[in-house]
């Protein structure tokens, strides 16, 4: 296992590499000149414009410019925004914001999955089955800017719930409505996922024996059959949550969140390179922690998954 978690680790690296030159280069074509945006409609003097291409290396050759940037994160100085502020400083602000609003939205999504999608296979063809089918595919197909506008003005506005936006200062509790817009918005398929692997597990012959063995159904289901069909589960979730962490603009757009999705979205407008390459590259970090996690889970769900060299 030891060995295993290794083996992982070693295999960041050239994901990391590849992830940031990636992004940098994507960022570096980009049109416009991200020092004159700054201004405005305002004309600033050639030579201003030069020393702040200057500041910020803007400047130099695309290479020059991206082993400058891997030189400050071995130092762990992700940059300077180009209004002054430290990228570092700027991500710790706005990271935990987006990671308590992820967790919130799995939690939300995964009891509902669990509960809902296990509910379904037990009374696989009956009415509340087809029922929560039907719901399910009207959330996949509703759009999550609707979503959001609707639970804005229902939950927040009319019926005065929660809060309908967030705002700088935010806790816990703050952020339940864009958790719930963001929950159910990926409830819809993980409960598919959940019905569908609890069926097929159902009908295992092991799960017979369980029966025969004159083990209680109160014994076979939660022990036997929901073990078993959370591993493509505990995928889903990994899966939702590196999305959340960076694919939340949106909604925390609608909902003026002010996380790291409202803070890339800004950072692309501007061409803030520093600012959009850290980000991701913390993305990468986290979204391959995750998966090394649900790997190890996988041992867990299922002794018969071992990891051998």
């Amino acid at each position: 296992m030891l060995a295993y978690i290794l083996r992982r680790i070693v295999q960041v690296i050239p994901v990391f590499i590849g992830a940031t030159l990636l992004i940098y280069f994507m960022v570096f074509g980009m049109p416009g000149d991200p020092i004159a945006a700054l201004f405005g409609d305002k004309q600033p003097s050639p030579q201003l414009l030069e020393q702040l291409r200057e500041r910020y290396l803007l400047d130099q050759p695309f290479i020059v410019q991206y082993l400058n940037y891997l030189a400050g994160i071995l130092r762990f100085d992700f940059g300077t925004t180009f209004s002054g502020q430290s990228v570092g400083e700027v991500l710790a602000r706005t990271f935990p914001v987006t990671l308590r609003l992820a967790v919130m939205a799995i939690i939300i999504s995964f009891v509902l999955s669990i509960v809902i999608g296990g509910a379904s296979a037990l009374l696989k063809g009956t009415v509340f089955d087809h029922a929560m089918l039907v719901i399910a595919l009207i959330f996949i197909a509703v759009p999550i800017f609707v979503l959001a506008f609707l639970a804005q003005y229902f939950l927040g506005v009319q019926l005065q719930w929660f809060k309908p936006t967030v705002g700088a200062n935010n806790d816990w509790g703050d952020l339940w409505l864009p958790a719930i817009v963001l929950g159910f918005s990926i409830y819809a398929a993980s409960m598919r996922l959940t019905r569908s692997s609890m069926i097929e597990t159902l009908g295992q012959d092991w799960v017979r024996t369980a029966y025969s063995k004159g083990l209680s159904r109160g014994r076979v289901i939660p022990v036997h059959v929901l073990r078993n069909s959370l591993i493509p589960m505990v995928t889903d979730i990994a899966t939702n949550f590196g999305i959340l962490m960076v694919g939340a603009t949106v909604t925390e757009g609608i909902f003026n969140v002010p996380g790291v999705g409202n803070t890339l979205f800004q950072a692309i407008i501007r061409h803030e390179t520093p600012t959009v390459v850290s980000f991701v590259t913390v993305f990468v970090i986290v979204y391959v922690l995750v998966n090394l996690l649900v790997d190890l889970l996988y041992g867990l769900l299922d002794p018969r998954i071992r990891y051998v060299k």
